[in-house]
């Protein structure tokens, strides 16, 4: 069994699925559910899911949102190296889905933007076969040093590392060529296709070909289009099952916990790749980011 370490976010999602268009100024009936998200907080949860040993260092706010946080990830089976932080709220997400499943999200990182150097705690890397860190923590720059901080331990361990991008418009913002020099050097990138495209202009799979100058391998998530590892030997495709699409939230993140816990668990780079795209396949079929939880079942 491998045990990976996550850094990233955690806190809470206020899902509201809509029907039809929203009513700017006006009223849309919407279901409404609030669960446990955050990028990293749901990588480590299907990571758990997948039969890894997952670790979340992370930070949250002493309030009640962070103890529900850390009450349904130890249920979970998540090991968390949260560090509470008093003078700043849980992280907390609002999340619209529209009746395609698709989502948009409007985000208040919280807790997680003061993620320090000093949160990475040498002993949450102890015994560990990989790291994996969540873009957002590089995009923001209250966050930045740590996430520069946590790939450098971990390479200092000798583990391999992985980052998901995560949001195109956040890198367009930073600039493509920065987000690449802080990424130099992982063993794995896990780009969608709109986060590709930023990256090397085009959303074709074979273009992340150009980022193996930077890093030794790129997993891009294409949707209904399946998956593709791209490295400097081969190309590997995984496709998408036909599923329906009740919730998007949170479906990289599963890949990349489905992919990794194959991956560094022994699995040939094929079956890796599938297993991450039946995660993600999985998670896109329920409410939320996360794989149902004995605190929190959804529908």
């Amino acid at each position: 069994m491998a045990r990976i370490v996550v850094v990233g976010d955690a806190g809470l999602d206020v899902v509201a699925r809509h029907d039809g268009p929203l009513v700017h100024g006006g009223d849309t009936r919407s279901a409404v559910r609030m669960v446990v998200g955050g990028a990293g907080a749901n990588t480590a949860a299907w990571l758990a899911h997948c039969g890894a040993e997952a670790v979340l260092i992370g930070r949250i706010g002493g309030d009640i949102a962070g103890h529900r946080v850390g009450a349904e990830l130890d249920a979970a089976g998540v090991t968390t190296a949260l560090v509470v932080d008093e003078s700043a709220p849980t992280c907390c997400v609002v999340v619209l889905v529209d009746e395609a499943g698709q989502r948009t999200m409007l985000p208040d990182r919280g807790a997680n933007a003061r993620l320090s150097p000093a949160d990475i705690a040498p002993s949450a890397l102890l015994g560990a076969d990989h790291l994996h860190l969540s873009g957002y923590v590089l995009l923001d720059e209250g966050s930045r040093p740590a996430g520069v901080a946590a790939l450098a331990a971990a390479r200092a361990a000798g583990l391999t590392t992985s980052v998901d991008p995560q949001a195109a418009t956040l890198i367009t913002r930073l600039g493509a060529t920065r987000f690449l020099e802080l990424v130099a050097g992982v063993d794995l990138l896990l780009p969608n296709a709109d986060e590709l495209a930023v990256l090397t202009g085009s959303t074709d799979p074979e273009s992340a070909r150009e980022l193996l100058a930077v890093v030794g391998a790129v997993a891009v998530t294409s949707g209904d289009g399946g998956a593709h590892w791209v490295a400097a030997d081969a190309t590997v495709n995984a496709d998408a099952p036909v599923v329906d699409c009740v919730d998007s939230t949170g479906a990289g993140d599963a890949f990349n916990a489905g992919l990794l816990a194959a991956w560094r668990g022994g699995s040939e780079i094929a079956a890796a790749l599938a297993a991450g795209v039946a995660a993600g396949a999985r998670a896109v079929q329920v409410v939320g980011a996360q794989p149902p939880s004995p605190l929190n079942v959804r529908g």
